[in-house]
């Protein structure tokens, strides 16, 4: 048995490149960046951020829903799985690239972030989301220990976990 799955969340590095092919099936390429923030060990080492890149494919009607609502800064959930291909460049070297075919997509951040808000944006791809499944543009907040939530009014902070969203 093997899986081959990727999610991701980040935000797109520039407008979506969409081709139409002759049967009017599109798809969508476009960079999303993930950045894990940067962190100061116990012994005082500076960790800096790091920024990944990804190339997404979109195919079909997701990429026509990549057209009309995503655009450069627009935060993304992204489901999907890796794919490598390689070509010949023009001498002669073997090149590889490896890729996210996207599966789900889901628009995140507020509707005034997004191209088109006052459409119905959202949700798209297959397959739907259950019934138990929680909707991943509102993340759970965690709770520390046993806080009663009274930190910030000590002047406190809270934020003991390490959650890269």
């Amino acid at each position: 048995m093997s899986v081959n799955k990727v999610i991701l969340v980040g935000n797109v590095g520039k407008d979506p490149d969409i081709r139409y092919f002759e049967n009017d099936r599109a798809v969508a390429n476009f960079p999303l960046a993930t950045t894990e923030r940067g962190f100061t060990t116990s012994s005082g080492q500076q960790i800096p951020e790091r920024t990944e890149w990804h190339n997404i494919v979109i195919w079909g009607g997701l990429a026509k829903v990549a057209e009309s609502y995503v655009k450069k800064g627009t935060q993304l959930y992204i489901e999907g799985k890796l794919r490598t291909r390689s070509w010949d460049d023009k001498d002669g070297n073997k090149r590889y690239t490896t890729e996210v075919y996207v599966d789900n997509l889901q628009l995140l951040g507020r509707k005034s972030d997004n191209p088109g808000s006052q459409a119905q944006a959202g949700n798209y791809g297959a397959p739907a989301q259950t019934q138990n499944q929680q909707p991943i543009s509102s993340p759970p907040q965690a709770q520390a220990g046993s806080s009663s939530g009274n930190d910030d009014i000590l002047g406190e902070s809270s934020e003991q976990d390490d959650l890269p969203f």
